[in-house]
């Protein structure tokens, strides 16, 4: 079996925003096409230490610039694969994104994505999907944390086991599978 697949978002995940600007949090703006994006300080290093386990590729509307501006700024060793958006109509949920996810991954690969808009739709997927699926949700004004690494690796150990997680403090939900609930 190949690794788990890492589908990482950006805006939300690595770039954060609405942090109170009077305590930042660590990191420095970074000018992407004239729009300036604070990049967390620990994103990268989260990164490099995920790519050790996971297959990395970008899942945001940045699709190709992703490749463009961050492997640099963050030091990460050359581009990823991105998903191609054209055909999705961009909403603040993730749902917009399902259709790429399942082009890109295939409906039996393990998957964990990384984002700060997941909604119910996204969960409902989750629930559906033959492959092993993580949804890990972000707070954007944090980002990718040394948590959220940690979570991701346990769940990478655990692929071979029937189970969809969500992962961002909500109440758990059952997913219909033997095993009982997931975290939602």
């Amino acid at each position: 079996m190949s690794r788990p697949l890492l589908l990482i978002d950006v805006d939300g995940v690595i770039s954060l925003f609405g942090f109170d600007p009077e305590r930042r949090p660590e990191g420095r703006f970074e000018v992407v096409d004239g729009i300036a994006h604070f990049l967390s300080a620990t994103a990268g290093d989260h990164l490099r230490r995920l790519c050790e386990v996971f297959e990395p590729a970008w899942c945001t509307g940045w699709e190709e610039k992703a490749n463009e501006y961050l492997p640099g700024a963050l030091g990460l060793s050359g581009p990823f694969p991105h998903l191609g958006f054209a055909d999705a109509t961009p909403t603040v949920a993730g749902h917009w994104k399902l259709a790429a996810i399942d082009a890109y991954a295939g409906p039996d690969r393990p998957v964990a994505w990384i984002d700060d808009a997941h909604d119910e739709r996204c969960d409902a997927w989750a629930s559906a999907r033959p492959g092993p699926t993580l949804l890990l949700t972000t707070d954007p004004a944090t980002g990718l944390t040394g948590e959220h690494v940690e979570r991701l690796l346990a769940w990478a150990e655990q692929t071979g086991l029937a189970g969809h997680d969500r992962v961002d403090g909500r109440k758990p939900l059952s997913d219909g599978r033997p095993g009982g609930p997931r975290v939602a």
